[in-house]
């Protein structure tokens, strides 16, 4: 019987996955910068392809069987795994990108969302920021969580207690999505261990040195239930209410943990839950 393999890094491995985590943090803010009405997904898509690939970096998505894009582009109801192509943005939509790189062997994966702005509409613009509000500051409960956490699922019930606790104070509805979870990442984008965006009755893998995790909250102002659209891979809200997906890489090591897909190692996202990130030495 063949041994199974470890989800722990070495200190020499989690070196090696920093670039590819900046790459694909370089990639998410060219596509960021780009996001506006009259752009097509698919524009955003070369924005991506064009910054993963001068840094002689490849599109880790690309390497997923049957997928040919540099980001998946998620427009309003659609959640995740939107398939570029010729759509035109439009003022008042809210958007989620997910992109990822690989480099030497190693991977970067992460996701913002994002609200173009529509002048004409700001009730329907401030409800959309704010569920993309609530979903990242989710992400940022569940990585301030993974700092102290001894297991795993401490990190599923830090996201979903954040957004309870948004979703009581302001009186609306969050779901979040149960199908659809983080994940291990490192030689693969989509490796052990499986990371929830909520409270099971599972601990979940043991936090330690040499963890990297993808931990990425998908979230719909609406029902939680989805379907899978007619191309085969963009996930959709059943009830037509729109969705938000944050997610970042991040690693646990000696001396604490790092945001690997964000320039500053998460300081100013975990800033708020009293959290300093340290540099993987």
């Amino acid at each position: 019987m063949g041994l199974r393999r470890s989800i722990y890094k070495t200190p020499a491995q989690l070196r090696a996955m920093v670039q590819p985590g900046l790459i694909t943090a370089d990639a998410l803010a060219a596509v960021r910068a780009l996001a506006a009405p009259g752009v097509t997904t698919l524009e955003l898509d070369a924005a991506a392809s064009a910054v993963i690939t001068a840094a002689g970096a490849r599109s880790n998505f690309q390497l997923v069987p049957g997928y040919r894009h540099t980001v998946c582009a998620s427009v309003n109801e659609q959640v995740v795994h939107g398939i570029p192509g010729e759509r035109v943005l439009e003022a008042g939509d809210i958007l989620s990108i997910d992109a990822g790189a690989e480099l030497q062997g190693w991977n970067g994966d992460a996701a913002f969302t994002t609200v173009l702005p529509d002048p004409g509409r700001p009730e329907v613009v401030a409800e959309l920021e704010e569920l993309s509000r609530v979903t990242q500051g989710s992400l940022w409960a569940g990585i301030a969580a993974l700092a102290t956490a001894r297991h795993l699922g401490e990190v599923g019930a830090a996201i979903e207690a954040h957004i309870d606790a948004e979703a009581e104070q302001t009186g609306r509805v969050y779901g979040i999505l149960r199908d659809y979870v983080g994940h291990g990442i490192g030689r693969k984008m989509h490796e052990d261990p499986p990371v929830f965006n909520y409270g099971t009755s599972e601990r979940g893998a043991r936090v330690r040195p040499g963890l990297v995790v993808a931990i990425e909250p998908m979230v719909v102002a609406g029902d939680e239930a989805t379907l899978v659209e007619d191309d085969g891979w963009t996930v959709s809200s059943v009830d037509g209410s729109p969705g938000s997906h944050w997610e970042h890489s991040v690693a646990v090591h000696d001396d604490g943990i790092w945001v690997l897909t964000a320039h500053d190692g998460g300081a100013a996202g975990l800033a708020p839950f009293g959290v300093r990130p340290t540099p993987i030495a």
